[in-house]
């Protein structure tokens, strides 16, 4: 068991909590169209640890989501992250941010869609069938995107669900205020900890779209 600060910056919202021995402690976000994570982030932090009476030295390692998402706002979070696993000599933790969202939404059945806007008709999206992804790519969406999943229930979810909505024909839930948050990390983060999961905190980078493999998977 462990204590884990999980960091999550890949949209618009900025969020920082606590899990400790796997249950979560402490959530601190703000959800800005003007990106002010770096002016949160380091605020974030300490607010998260003055409130759950923790020691910042307690800590085991600390969790920041990767991407995909806003290339400003990953760096944000990464620096924070790296910066305390080098200070405080504590392994790193990287989670893909699709997988992320997958982990919060509330849904047990069905092809979840998370998306993450990016520009014009474009999004940043994976398919995932019970927990099980299948590829994440920037998808430029028109109205036959997603057509072959139309015999199943579909959800789809995160920033790039309003656009989805307009663009799309077919049949589906739109949840377009949902956020990847550091609150749905806290499974996650635990897991790799205890699966000793640990980035190389020099050389680690925020895995934009190019660094993701292709894992194509049946959906049944």
């Amino acid at each position: 068991m462990a204590i884990i600060l999980n960091i999550e910056t890949a949209t618009r919202n900025c969020s920082v909590s606590i899990v400790k021995n796997g249950i979560f402690q402490i959530l601190v976000e703000e959800n800005s169209k003007f990106y002010s994570h770096s002016e949160n982030i380091h605020k974030f932090i300490d607010y998260v640890f003055k409130k759950s009476a923790i020691s910042i030295y307690e800590l085991n390692a600390v969790s920041v989501s990767k991407g995909p998402g806003s290339y400003t706002g990953l760096r944000t979070g990464v620096s924070a992250a790296k910066g305390l696993c080098y200070g405080l000599n504590i392994p790193l933790i990287a989670i893909d941010t699709l997988t992320i969202m997958v982990h919060g939404f509330n849904a047990n059945q069905g092809i979840l869609i998370p998306m993450i806007d990016s520009q014009r008709n474009e999004v940043y999206t994976a398919i995932f069938n019970k927990k099980k992804m299948t590829t994440i790519e920037a998808k430029i969406l028109d109205e036959d995107s997603f057509i072959e999943y139309t015999k199943n229930k579909i959800y789809i979810f995160g920033d790039g669900a309003q656009k989805a909505r307009k663009l799309l024909k077919i049949s589906a839930y739109y949840r377009p205020e949902f956020f990847p948050s550091a609150k749905y990390m806290s499974s996650l983060s635990e897991d790799r900890f205890q699966q000793h999961k640990f980035e190389n905190i020099e050389s680690f980078e925020p895995f934009y779209l190019k660094d993701f493999l292709v894992k194509p998977i049946k959906v049944e």
